[in-house]
């Protein structure tokens, strides 16, 4: 599997630690000290030899496998290493269904970890000695929590199980469950043409909704939607709505595909048949969100997704779908970029070769531009200097209207010099914006949500962040924008520090609220980023607070309608961006709303229509159904909580 990373080093010493405890333990008769120490030394290394052989030395203190089993209890909240040393002890006792449904848990709860990668697995005689029915569940499971397809990693930790399974199911090939389930497991690990041979296998010995649901999955995961759809709608025609709940899901399944498909007209009716009987189903009024937004591309419809998981908030599905739906758009999912001629010089400047910290460029720009593409630029080239000639009118220094928060002041012999108008933050409140900042965010609730750990910060600090923002993080991502993007890097800091005035003294109703007061004289003060990221928190509040819709809305409405204006004079860098903010807030009136639309195809120079229905994004299959467990003495659901130690 490679070589050894220094985490991998760091994991094996400790296991090493561990082992060592455990064999002093075990010297001292103290067995249950060493099975602890054991089960964490297992965690850390599972492939460990020298674990191996300290669990062979316990097993053999206590009496043999069979009597150690009680020093790995299964009862109540159960350690992961736990699961997997009991694995270990009942695959020495020749209790290989245990063992097999064990590690198929460990696989199901830690799939990274080489679980599978032990000896006893690959015994060529293992397939010999299972009960097929056993192997089908403990395959079901292992598959249950597993992506699809598997990642290269996950792939590697996942493969030797799957060689099991197979190699069981040479000796069982009749065994419809064992089909099915192998069909899951092997799809997932890229096999898709062999996941498609062993699901039409199952069918074809015994039709009906789980070897269906698995024939369709692997169909699709083939490159076949339009067969997996002709075999999930068979199956539906053939089961009774009213005695069998489970094919509501399918329904689902059926409704997402044809959106995937490029006919999610063709979808609807099937998830309103299912909300008919079933108005509280977890996916379908999501699904329906979805496509309806297929359909017409309207953010009405994630705003939906939203609030349908405040109001439902165990249906998960709602917010996995927004951010399907919301990856990199613009304030939906990321920050935007900019278009100011200052960002544009600072491009082609860390372009050029030999570029560097001490690169020293004096440039002009004909006209003003909002003082934050200088915090940018210094940020990556501190030594390059801009000079504007002309303020062009209406004059973009000048707020909407009066406000008494000011984080900019301009001067110079023609006042067109930016500065910062308030003191930098404290150094551990600078910190902490730097360690919460994302360029992208998964929904706009979640970075709503995520900037909650600013609530804490004086608002003295978050302004001083506005225009004094931190250097990007020390590691891949922030090197990156520091050497070829940095206004994105001040954008994103600027919006969480909005985001965190969100959350400023939360208890104050809103319509009397420092947050609101700042908020909104930063979106209705000096033309600048901090107009916007203070639009972007202003939208973040709507979304999570339906309440305050209406006075956000008139507010935006007042930003939107001045840069349209202003636009038909002079240029506004920031008028595309205001528009995308509007369009984020779909509780605006549809009239700015169309404004916001005509104004983006105005900056785009064209007359394009409406924007059209959005991408579908493949949904997530439904998880492969488990079956239900024969009685025996391993539960499927015996796992609680893997608590760690300590």
């Amino acid at each position: 599997m490679g070589g050894h990373t220094d985490d991998e080093g760091d994991e094996r010493l400790a296991a090493e630690g561990e082992v060592a405890v455990a064999r002093l333990a075990i010297d001292s008769g103290e067995l249950d000290h060493a099975a602890d120490h054991l089960s964490d030394a297992i965690l850390a290394d599972p492939q460990l030899p020298e674990l191996h052989e300290a669990l062979a030395e316990l097993c053999a203190a206590a009496g043999g496998p069979a009597a150690a089993r009680e020093l790995f209890p299964l009862d109540g909240e159960v350690y992961l290493g736990t699961v997997v040393c009991r694995a270990h002890v009942e695959a020495a006792a020749g209790d290989w269904d245990t063992a097999v449904g064990l590690l198929a848990s460990a696989i199901q709860h830690e799939p990274a970890r080489p679980w599978a990668h032990t000896a006893w697995l690959a015994r060529e005689d293992l397939p010999g000695l299972v009960d097929p029915d056993a192997v089908a569940q403990a395959a079901a499971r292992a598959a249950a929590a597993l992506p699809d397809p598997l990642p290269a990693e996950l792939a590697e930790a996942v493969r030797p199980f799957d060689a099991f399974v197979l190699a069981v199911l040479d000796r069982h090939d009749e065994h419809t469950l064992l089909l099915a389930m192998a069909s899951g497991l092997t799809r997932r690990l890229g096999a898709t043409a062999h996941a498609v041979e062993l699901a039409e296998r199952a069918h074809r010995a015994a039709p009906g909704y789980l070897p269906a649901v698995m024939l369709g999955n692997a169909l699709r995961a083939d490159g076949h939607p339009e067969r997996a759809l002709a075999v999930w709608e068979a199956e539906l025609a053939r089961v009774t709505p009213d005695r069998d709940n489970s094919s509501s899901y399918l329904a689902v399944d059926v409704a997402e595909l044809y959106g995937v498909l490029g006919r999610p007209a063709e979808g609807l009716p099937w998830l309103d048949r299912v909300l008919a009987t079933e108005p509280d189903h977890p996916k379908a009024a999501p699904a329906r969100y979805g496509l309806r937004h297929a359909l017409d591309g309207d953010p009405v419809h994630l705003l939906g997704l939203a609030d349908h998981h405040r109001d439902h908030p165990d249906h998960e599905y709602a917010p996995d779908l927004l951010a399907r739906l919301s990856h990199r758009e613009p304030w939906l999912g990321m920050v935007p970029g900019t278009s100011e001629a200052t960002v544009n010089l600072l491009h082609q400047v860390l372009a050029a070769p030999d570029t560097g910290p001490d690169t020293a460029v004096d440039c002009e720009v004909s006209t003003l531009e909002p003082p934050s593409s200088q915090l940018a630029l210094h940020l990556a080239l501190p030594r390059c200097t801009v000079a504007y000639r002309s303020v062009d009118e209406p004059d973009p220094r000048r707020p909407l209207t009066a406000t008494a928060t000011r984080v900019w002041t301009w001067g110079g012999t023609d006042g067109t010099d930016p500065g910062p108008a308030v003191a930098p933050p404290a150094p551990e409140s600078a910190e902490l914006v730097r360690a919460v900042v994302g360029i992208v965010w998964p929904t706009v609730p979640a970075a709503y949500d995520e900037a909650v750990r600013l609530a804490g910060l004086s608002l003295d600090d978050l302004l001083g962040v506005l225009v004094h923002p931190p250097l990007p993080r020390e590691d891949e991502l922030g090197r990156a924008l520091l050497a070829h993007q940095p206004e994105l890097w001040v954008r994103a800091v600027q919006a969480f520090a909005c985001l965190g005035i969100a959350h400023h003294r939360t208890d104050q109703p809103w319509p009397e609220s420092d947050r609101r007061r700042v908020l909104l004289d930063l979106l209705l003060g000096p033309e600048d980023w901090v107009t916007e990221a203070a639009g972007f928190a202003l939208v973040a509040i709507g979304w999570t607070h339906p309440e305050a819709r209406a006075d956000i809305a008139a507010q935006l409405r007042r930003r939107l309608h001045y840069c349209v204006d202003a636009r038909r004079v002079r240029v506004v860098t920031i008028l595309r961006s205001v528009c995308r903010l509007v369009l984020a807030a779909p509780w605006v009136s549809p009239a700015d709303r169309d404004l916001a639309r005509a104004a983006i195809r105005a900056e785009d120079g064209t007359r394009a229509p409406e924007p059209g229905p959005a991408p579908v994004p493949e949904p997530e299959p439904e998880a492969d159904p488990e079956p239900e467990p024969a009685p025996g003495p391993h539960r499927p659901g015996f796992l609680g909580r893997f608590l760690g130690r300590g």
